[in-house]
């Protein structure tokens, strides 16, 4: 048998969840090999001979001459690209659709992922620092009010149809529970919030490699944030 042209490291994770969105949504075959952090595969040689940064998700494309691709954006941008899917070929509409994909990786991921570490991480692990909470937190609920504001009489982030900027966004967006931020008063966002939570595919993909559904507010969430803080002790410690 031949093997599938895409495989994917991944972990689940917010991040790593991107590019199982894309491949279900898109029907595409793909293995996968999922990157445990208590054993730090992410930081294993051979790992960082295709993703130097030692962090998830990376694809290695083999019907490509095994060429690798790493950071969840970059990713989705060029499976959308390989696949002709989820990227309209318009120039204007597809600009937007990357300037929506580039305002999660830039502002949604990093803020959003920093209100997670210090609520979810840094203080249970005794460094409770209320400043850097209400920093990042404060942002993360402004940048949601941007995508709020965004999707105001409009189904979708870019165009008029479902893009990977949407595919991008959601799993981040959508943890806002596990981010510990509001979300009230953003109809649009929340409306958002369904039609993309009605989809199979992405349901679908958000249990792959593993289903968190803690991330989501969709269960009880106590021995979750033990487990979690546990994992990632070290990172606190040795910060």
């Amino acid at each position: 048998m031949s093997q599938l042209h895409i495989h994917l490291y991944t972990a689940a994770t917010m991040n790593g969840y991107k590019p199982v969105i894309f491949l279900e949504e898109a029907g595409v075959p793909y293995d996968l090999t999922f990157i445990d952090f208590a054993k730090k595969e992410q930081k294993a040689p051979d790992y960082l001979k295709l993703n130097p940064n030692g962090r998830i998700p990376t694809i290695v494309d083999r019907g490509n001459a095994d060429f690798p691709v790493f950071e969840s954006g970059a990713i989705l941008w060029y499976l959308a690209e390989k696949y002709g899917r989820f990227l309209p070929d318009e120039p204007n509409a597809k600009s937007e659709t990357l300037q929506w994909l580039m305002f999660q990786m830039g502002g949604i991921g990093p803020m959003m992922g920093q209100a997670m570490y210090f609520q979810r991480i840094a203080a249970p692990n005794g460094q409770e620092e209320p400043f850097s909470i209400k920093r990042y937190v404060d942002e993360t609920r402004r940048l949601l009010e941007v995508l709020n504001t965004r999707l105001e009489g409009r189904a979708w982030l870019a165009g008029d149809d479902y893009t990977i900027a949407d595919m991008a966004t959601y799993p981040w967006a959508r943890a806002y529970v596990w981010a510990k931020v509001s979300v009230e008063g953003l109809d649009h966002l929340k409306a958002w919030f369904d039609r993309i939570d009605a989809r199979p595919a992405v349901q679908r993909a958000l249990t792959i490699p593993k289903a968190q559904p803690a991330f989501w507010g969709q269960a009880d969430e106590t021995e979750f944030v033990k487990e979690n803080a546990a994992r990632f002790a070290s990172d606190v410690k040795d910060a």
